[in-house]
């Protein structure tokens, strides 16, 4: 078993090394596509900028460290809304279901989707508006599973599929996502987590909307001229992440978390922050992350560079039941626009 723990985290280690070769790049920053992937709806992760790799657990971690999904100890539920970049009027949704299988092994499902609102259609003809409306619709569905050898390492594993549609328009592909925790000290105080997320195949748009009608030279027929659309690579990222819980008393926990971020198609990120928790039920975080080798040029920014902060309260439904009943709520702060806002519902059986 151990030898399989330790294969295991060469194979990981060893994509995250190849895919650090080709991250940090400015150059290609734009190039990829399905950037929903980065999106992060869960409230609990984002207080934190999203880097909590070495610690983050259930399914919160299906959108950070897959790893983290088996440190669930028996059913998690969890529903979650934000408002993407406020005055954008974009609304992330999100449910995500963690269940315990035996002793170390658990599943996992997490589905989010984008809610655009309605947006005016235009024509070159009508650059106004013609009075009609549409949404696109942008959802992903990612099935993983975790596993946990003697509480001190984790790993785990995600499929996820990605559709982009319009009414006349569609994109579909896949990507995969791995981790590896490792947790070690007189109190498991010490964490260091690793996560290589959105490998997949390129994809790209095809559908009517691609379709136009045109004049056939010299004559006055008319044929349907199909266009080749440029296929388009996901956002593949590594977040290598250490953490350190620093034991208060019996009810008091302050952890101090830091993390690297690669990206495949824009600026390494490097971050830091503090989450304190009182008896596991009232918990305050915050976070600063920031763009290694940042531009000067607003355009070439990362939205979200800055400060994220959130709380949580979580408590048993009843004194009698282990069931758990906690909110959660992140602000990150963004450029442009009026930051993001996070809530999210748990259910803990």
């Amino acid at each position: 078993m151990n030898k399989f723990i330790y294969i295991l985290f060469t194979i990981v280690l060893s994509l995250a090394m190849c895919q650090s070769a080709f991250a940090g790049n400015p150059d290609r920053q734009g190039e990829a596509g399905a950037y929903e992937l980065l999106m992060n709806p869960w409230a609990r992760s984002a207080g934190l900028h999203t880097m909590g790799t070495s610690f983050v657990s259930g399914v919160e971690a299906m959108r950070l460290n897959v790893a983290g999904l088996s440190r669930v100890k028996g059913t998690e539920v969890l529903v979650s809304s934000a408002r993407y970049l406020e005055g954008t009027d974009i609304k992330m949704n999100a449910f995500g279901l963690a269940q315990k299988v035996g002793k170390n092994g658990t599943f996992g499902l997490s589905l989010m989707a984008l809610d655009f609102g309605d947006i005016a259609v235009t024509t070159e003809n009508s650059p106004e508006g013609t009075g009609g409306t549409f949404s696109p619709n942008f959802f992903n569905l990612g099935l993983g599973y975790g596993h946990i050898f003697e509480n001190k390492i984790s790993v785990g594993i995600l499929f996820r599929a990605v559709s982009e549609t319009t009414a006349d328009l569609r994109a579909f592909g896949f990507a995969l996502d791995a981790g590896v925790q490792y947790v070690s000290g007189p109190q498991d105080n010490f964490k260091l987590g690793l996560s290589l997320r959105n490998v997949g195949s390129p994809m790209s748009f095809g559908g009517q909307g691609l379709s136009q009608q045109l004049s056939v030279p010299n004559s006055s027929y008319q044929l349907s001229y199909e266009q080749r659309p440029a296929a388009f690579e996901l956002p593949s990222v590594l977040n290598i992440g250490v953490s350190y819980d620093f034991i208060i008393g019996d009810k008091n926990r302050l952890t101090a978390v830091s993390n690297f971020t690669s990206n495949s198609f824009s600026r390494d990120q490097l971050g830091g922050g503090i989450e304190y928790a009182f008896n596991e039920k009232f918990m305050l975080r915050g976070g600063y992350k920031y763009d290694l080798g940042q531009a000067d040029a607003p355009d070439e920014k990362n939205v979200y560079t800055g400060f994220a902060g959130g709380l949580t309260i979580q408590v048993p439904v009843s004194k009698k039941s282990s069931t758990t009943f906690g909110i959660d709520y992140a602000y990150r702060t963004s450029n442009p626009w009026g930051g993001t806002h996070n809530f999210s519902v748990r259910l803990g059986f």
